[in-house]
């Protein structure tokens, strides 16, 4: 089926390229990690078992991927007022500094590589995505 082996040449593209982005932000940052980033860019502060449910994960791993993430100083856990039992996640300064270097840097390139689409173009690819992704979700 053509979109079976389309999505796999995307998806093996994505993680190549997100391991690439995850070396930009800094070079002993997992691949895997560079999405929790992303993440906490977008939607802000999070509890780690929102992320772990986002991402449809455990608590073992996302434990274990966060504690990398502040062993590095791009991740920080502070107690939530809501319940002193629990932590939020935010961005460090310096999580946020290279996270939106390399972020930027990204961009650039989906502007260049797709410089030959029309705008309408890709507004559709945009919202197919949405909605492929959307449907996972549920």
């Amino acid at each position: 089926m053509a979109l079976e082996r389309e999505l796999a040449v995307f998806l093996r593209r994505a993680r190549a390229s997100s391991g690439e982005m995850a070396r930009e932000v800094h070079p002993d940052l997992e691949p895997a990690a560079y999405g929790l980033l992303v993440r906490l860019a977008d939607a802000g502060t999070q509890r780690a078992t929102a992320l772990a449910a986002y991402f449809g994960v455990g608590k073992a791993t996302m434990s274990r991927q966060l504690r990398a993430l502040e062993d590095l100083g791009l991740v920080a856990r502070d107690p939530d007022p809501a319940d002193g039992r629990a932590s939020l996640v935010r961005l460090t300064d310096e999580g946020r500094t290279r996270f939106h270097h390399v972020r930027e840097a990204r961009r650039a390139r989906y502007v260049r590589k797709l410089a030959g689409w029309d705008r309408t173009e890709v507004a559709e690819l945009a919202r197919l995505l949405h909605q492929l992704n959307a449907g996972a979700e549920d």
